[in-house]
């Protein structure tokens, strides 16, 4: 079984890889643990000055794997107990804590993103200091619609209250260009652009001392600190426990197991028209 998340180092740039291209780097438990891997060790090697996320395949990340966690919730509903929201917080919050990495890891992070970026790769991605993706790219919190809220809460920190409420009320999903406008992103380039690009932006950040980075980050983070970052994290990730605890949300697990998580997924979007139920364009 090849490892989830492989590294390269040149220059001062760590590149953290995401590496299940087959499965669009849906995120797993292995996944999860090999990443808080990956940055704590960057974070602690001296010879790196800046990390760099990005993505073998071709989606950055399709959120989480819909296989195991929905097998997960109906296997934990199945047994003769009422829903544990406490041991459910316990759980989500190992995934959390590990996004965060990029948020208070002392170097600066920078996310390239192409293709899918949805759902719980949102989550990921968020939590980096800075975001580039090329023009082929999409954002969006599908589950939204049914079965889930933003558990690291960082889109309105991002692009404000009514814009956080307008896609996060509709799910709907936003295209790269579109989400440098909205402020969701820094910046889009084109596809063939990305890595070159964002790999020359971390190696622009390399060329600062490591202390004076450590000491911007630390300055530039501290005002979503006293916005009550700490407080909303922890409610995006309780709500997240109750999305999948509604009845909606049981239903929706239910049809997972019936038809299949692609089908029940499809269901869900079929009606707004978007992600993979988009409309196909004849060729």
């Amino acid at each position: 079984m090849n490892a989830p998340i492989r590294t390269e180092t040149e220059a001062g740039v760590r590149s953290i890889i995401l590496a299940r291209p087959e499965a669009y780097n849906t995120i797993t438990p292995e996944l999860r643990d090999a990443l808080a891997r990956a940055i704590d060790e960057a974070d602690a090697d001296p010879e790196v000055r800046v990390m760099l996320l990005r993505a073998d395949g071709p989606a950055f990340c399709a959120g989480y794997g819909l296989d195991w966690s929905t097998e997960y919730q109906a296997k934990a509903e199945s047994a003769e107990r009422v829903w544990d929201s406490a041991l459910d917080y316990r759980m989500m919050s190992s995934f959390v804590d590990v996004y965060l990495k990029l948020w208070y890891a002392a170097k600066p992070t920078i996310a390239a993103v192409h293709g899918w970026c949805i759902a719980g790769g949102t989550d990921l991605v968020l939590c980096a200091d800075i975001v580039v993706a090329a023009e082929n790219a999409s954002f969006g919190y599908p589950p939204s619609r049914v079965w889930g809220t933003p558990t690291t809460a960082m889109w309105v920190y991002r692009m404000g209250f009514e814009k956080a409420k307008r896609y996060l009320l509709t799910g709907d999903e936003i295209p790269a260009k579109t989400a440098a406008e909205i402020g969701l992103i820094l910046e889009t380039v084109p596809d063939g652009e990305l890595l070159g690009h964002a790999t020359a932006l971390a190696r622009r950040m390399a060329m600062l001392p490591g202390n004076q980075t450590e000491m911007l980050k630390l300055l530039c983070n501290q005002t979503v600190e006293n916005m009550g970052f700490t407080s909303s994290r922890t409610l995006g990730t309780l709500l997240d426990g109750v999305a999948r605890h509604t009845q909606e949300g049981q239903d929706f697990v239910a049809r997972a197991g019936r038809v299949g998580f692609r089908q029940a997924v499809r269901e869900r979007d079929d009606p707004f028209g978007d992600y993979g139920s988009r409309p196909r364009k004849d060729t």
